[in-house]
């Protein structure tokens, strides 16, 4: 029965329940961070050391994880997560024999499954089998994975382009390779996880700056920029999880006047904005080389799993040669490198799809608006958050619109702050406008209903 469960508890209770039991947790694992665990100079004999110390069922991250399963399952919400697919997954999905309105797919342009991608990858897989099995620098090149970086570098009108077998790895091991403990790196408070880890990797002093905030960045290197000797600013094309994007051109002359290296994170926005999908530099008009590092991922417009740093030759021949995710990886596998350069060709050639895309989400957008659905700081291009508050609700929401044939995760925390728990919907060029007003309705509806 929806909103019920064996127990009988409503909804209501449910999340009131869970968010009070994720509390008190989170209380323990602060109690025992601040009190419970040794500090460096601390020794222990050997018979003394605690046993969450050297056990992986013992360490805080995964207690949490325990916490929220079994409270969910005592509770009676289901896991949202891990659902399998039976086929490609686009603006709809099947799901165990059953057929879902899709919107928890990166698949933007459908062109992922598409003939063309497919029979190309097939192509790879028939001359250079399935993996470059070893590092590109050990194994030797393959034309597949060179004509993929050279159509990139074009798009973005520079010298040259390097492809990773990571998106999350691009980030990290270009940031963490490029800068060091002299130098600041200046990010974006709703930067995506890679690139902070990156910073961190790197050792460089890391500030976190207000979403958006050029002023901000203006300020801080108005007065800290002579402390340090590189300084990188990192923001996204479109936020992931918010569905907005930065004023670029800001950006760029902030960079010019204080000597420092601007990155962009171009995953969500190639494909999507300008009205050819050539991403933000188009969406604002500005030249390839007014941006220092271009980065993008290749396993949401593009179809194929990796990512890529495009920019001026020294800074591409420099990572190709040295970067450790590039070096000591193995090489882009030359099936997902077709399947990725055919899609870029069809991007380029079709750029109806890119309309018809910015098309459905800016309606998806105005119906939210006129449903009083939260979309926080969406632009209604390809990325729609329903922002609910608190990790439970978004969780019964998302079962309840499930249940309703339409497939959408929840974000919880870390991936947002806590209280700002959401609804993901990204959007695709073949959702139709019945599919999307109905969903939009049916969110409406199931956010309203008594529980």
């Amino acid at each position: 029965m929806t909103g019920r469960n064996l127990f009988g508890l409503s909804d209501q209770i449910k999340e009131r329940l869970a968010n009070e039991m994720l509390e008190r947790h989170r209380k323990k694992l602060d109690k025992i961070a601040q009190e419970g665990y040794p500090n460096k100079k601390k020794l222990f004999r050997r018979d003394e050391i605690p046993e969450a110390f050297y056990r992986f069922d013992q360490m805080p991250g995964y207690q949490q994880i325990r916490v929220i399963e079994q409270g969910g399952k005592q509770l009676g919400i289901d896991s949202p997560f891990f659902k399998t697919h039976d086929q490609v997954a686009g603006s709809t999905t099947f799901i165990e024999g059953k057929e879902y309105i899709n919107f928890a797919s990166y698949n933007y342009l459908d062109l992922c499954g598409h003939p063309v991608v497919n029979q190309a990858a097939v192509a790879a897989i028939q001359c250079y089998g399935t993996s470059a099995s070893a590092s590109r620098m050990v194994s030797g090149e393959r034309a597949v994975q060179q004509e993929l970086e050279q159509a990139l570098a074009a798009v973005y009108e520079v010298d040259d382009c390097v492809a990773f077998v990571s998106g999350h790895a691009t980030n990290v091991t270009t940031i963490g390779y490029l800068f060091g403990p002299r130098d600041l790196i200046l990010h974006d408070a709703l930067i995506h996880n890679s690139a902070v880890q990156g910073a961190q990797l790197s050792g460089a002093k890391r500030i976190p700056f207000p979403h958006n905030d050029w002023q901000a960045v203006d300020e801080i290197l108005t007065q800290q920029r002579k402390d340090f000797e590189r300084v990188l600013i990192v923001v996204e094309g479109i936020y992931s999880m918010d569905g907005d994007f930065p004023d670029l051109p800001r950006f760029i002359e902030l960079k010019r006047r204080h000597k420092a290296f601007l990155m962009v994170d171009e995953a969500h926005s190639l494909g999507i904005m300008g009205a050819t999908g050539r991403g933000i530099r188009e969406h604002f008009g500005v030249a390839g080389k007014d941006v220092d590092i271009w980065m993008g991922t290749l396993s949401k417009t593009l179809s194929g799993c990796g990512g890529y740093i495009a920019g001026e030759k020294a800074l591409v021949h420099h990572l190709r040669i040295s970067a450790p995710g590039f070096l000591y990886s193995v090489g882009m596998s030359p099936p997902l490198a077709a399947a990725s350069t055919a899609s870029l060709k069809l991007m380029l050639a079709e750029p109806e799809r890119v309309q018809q895309l910015q098309a459905n989400g800016r309606l998806f957008l105005e119906l939210c608006q006129k449903h009083h659905i939260d979309t926080g700081y969406s632009a209604g291009l390809a990325v729609v958050p329903a922002i609910l508050g608190s990790s439970a609700r978004a969780g019964l929401v998302a079962n309840r619109m499930f249940d309703r044939g339409i497939n959408v995760q929840p974000i919880f925390y870390p991936a947002v702050e806590e209280g700002m728990a959401r609804l993901r919907f990204f959007i695709s060029t073949s959702h139709t406008a019945e599919q999307i007003k109905y969903t939009v309705e049916t969110l409406a509806e199931v956010m309203a209903a008594k529980q």
